[in-house]
């Protein structure tokens, strides 16, 4: 039996880049002094055990297990976290599948590498605020053919749920069933030295604890 995806589709999926240190590091790249924003198209949108298309043209496609937030109300210009707390209907698991030759070889577009279909796997469901006695602590983690790849926690995040919130109000309205994915851990198949990019055939596994866990195979191109 398939498993949909539990919010409907949203108005618009944002993204922060760059939200570990360590993953800055294995990038590459500065750790961030504001949130990196970034979009995906919200047709990416599929359940947690969909299988994950692998775009035509694509050499680096990569994983990211991520917190994903949902918007309970419409907001903009919130006064303080406090405030982005309220405004937070619950959590969820999404894989922030990328395809890292599109989103960094071909103009510096992170959505080109990130808007493919099926590319936000989210799920298997929404637990709301109140369930989760401490989003600041919650362990994350994604394995690819059984072998462990991400390992993190929320706690080592830069920038928080509800300091993203209250940040992302100062420059757009957030609308109810808006999903945000925080960013990802390190374990990334591009930190790695040779790069390991998925293939199909492929099996990723990944979780955060009290949120479920998620099951995608790699598939070719259409």
């Amino acid at each position: 039996m398939r498993i949909g995806v539990p919010i409907a589709r949203p108005h618009q999926i944002l993204c922060i880049g760059l939200n570990y240190r360590d993953h800055a590091a294995e990038s590459g790249m500065a750790v961030p002094d504001e949130p990196i924003l970034f979009t995906k198209s919200p047709n990416t949108l599929v359940g947690p055990n969909d299988d994950v298309r692998i775009p035509r043209g694509s050499t680096k496609p990569d994983w990211e297990v991520e917190l994903g937030i949902v918007i309970g109300k419409r907001t903009s210009y919130l006064e303080s976290a406090e405030e982005a707390r309220d405004a937070i209907a619950g959590y969820l698991v999404v894989n922030d599948v990328s395809e890292r030759a599109f989103q960094l070889e071909r103009g510096g577009q992170w959505a080109k590498g990130k808007s493919a279909e099926t590319f936000n796997p989210a799920g298997p469901w929404l637990a709301t605020a109140d369930e989760i006695d401490d989003v600041f602590a919650l362990d994350m983690w994604l394995d690819v053919n059984g072998v462990r790849r991400q390992n993190g926690n929320t706690k080592t995040m830069i920038f928080d749920p509800y300091f993203i919130v209250h940040h992302l109000s100062q420059f757009m309205v957030l609308e109810p069933g808006d999903l945000i994915n925080t960013g990802t851990p390190p374990g990334v198949g591009m930190g790695f030295d040779p790069p390991v990019w998925l293939k199909p055939g492929d099996v990723m596994e990944l979780g955060i604890s009290g949120l479920g866990a998620q099951r995608q195979r790699a598939v070719g191109p259409r």
